[in-house]
């Protein structure tokens, strides 16, 4: 299958996204992590969808990548301003993630 480096990015991604959001439900101060989660969900989401159209070498996984390196990019940010090892773990499969999307952008 080509674009196997590259899924294997967007499924660490997405697992590390879901983990953050389940996580951040039981942080103490959760309105303070509404747009972490919300972030995450949407990064998991986007990346899932990403993978599934390299996975079948759809005409447009172009774009769908070009999606992917931008939702990871503002996901990371957004994890990178907490302190919780969860929010790093999900920050870094992001910034992973959105150099493989940019690799395979070329």
């Amino acid at each position: 299958m080509q674009n196997v480096q590259l899924i294997e990015s967007l499924q660490k991604c997405i697992r590390e996204c879901l983990n953050c959001a389940d996580s951040c439900l039981d942080e103490d101060n959760i309105k303070k992590m509404v747009p972490c989660v919300r972030l995450d969900r949407a990064c998991a989401e986007t990346c899932q969808a990403g993978a599934n159209l390299l996975a079948i070498n759809a005409t447009n996984a172009r774009e769908m990548v070009q999606l992917c390196k931008d939702i990871c990019s503002k996901c990371a940010d957004e994890c990178e301003k907490h302190e919780m090892d969860h929010c790093k773990r999900c920050g870094e499969a992001c910034r992973e993630c959105e150099k493989a999307c940019e690799a395979y952008l070329g």
